[in-house]
């Protein structure tokens, strides 16, 4: 992947914490002036001072244990970002790209969609790695930006709390998941004033009604103006 993207001519600036992978990358960089190995974890990487203020796009083939932690820090970078492709299982994959009402539809859906515009692009056959996984991968690309252009919220990090509260136990409704917020009376008051039915679950509301919800359940927490 490296070599293809340095052939290319742009910069490429290569994040890797395993030696042996080094060792490879910068035997690459004596060929190609252009690209510059970082060693370290990706977990850790500063993306604004590697950017230097350039836009970036990020690829990778993404160590599946640590899937949603890279996602994350990688979204704390958005404002720089215009396009991510990356290698992941195929069962997160499907779950970043999810719409409410599915199965796959969770928190990391609503994450990924504040940030992202996901694109399940498709999946690679176990025999295209070597060694082969013991699962199924898929490409994913998630261009920027995301539903948090137009929601503007006030505070992400509280926004994103309220919704991993709302999916905290995902088989039980809002009412019973949000009881520490309010009364469940209250509750089904508010979801009645969004067109919601009272037995509504998490997995049902877009990031708009999450939105909605938070901004009559939370003091403070209504968009920005």
């Amino acid at each position: 992947m490296t070599e293809h993207l340095v052939a290319a001519g742009a910069p490429v600036h290569a994040i890797e914490l395993d030696p042996t992978l080094i060792a490879g990358l910068r035997r690459l960089a004596k060929k190609f002036s252009n690209l510059n190995v970082i060693p370290g974890d990706i977990l850790e990487a500063n993306l604004a001072a590697i950017a230097s203020g350039r836009r970036i796009r990020v690829y990778g083939n993404l160590p599946y244990y640590i899937t949603s932690p890279i996602l994350q820090h990688l979204f704390t970078f958005a404002d720089l970002i215009d396009e991510i492709h990356v290698v992941i299982q195929s069962e997160v994959a499907a779950r970043l790209a999810a719409q409410p009402g599915t199965r796959d539809y969770g928190y990391l859906s609503v994450l990924t969609q504040l940030y992202a515009r996901p694109e399940f692009v498709f999946e690679l056959p176990r025999a295209a790695f070597s060694p082969p996984p013991e699962v199924t991968s898929a490409l994913v690309t998630l261009r920027f930006p995301g539903e948090r252009a137009k929601l503007r919220l006030s505070d992400e990090s509280r926004f994103l709390d309220f919704v991993k509260l709302c999916f905290s136990q995902k088989r039980k409704t809002l009412v019973n998941n949000l009881r520490s917020l309010a009364k469940p009376a209250a509750i089904r008051e508010i979801l009645a004033s969004l067109n919601l039915r009272p037995d509504s679950r998490a997995e049902q509301l877009s990031l708009s009604q999450f939105a909605s919800l938070q901004a009559r359940l939370v003091p403070g927490a209504d968009p920005k103006p």
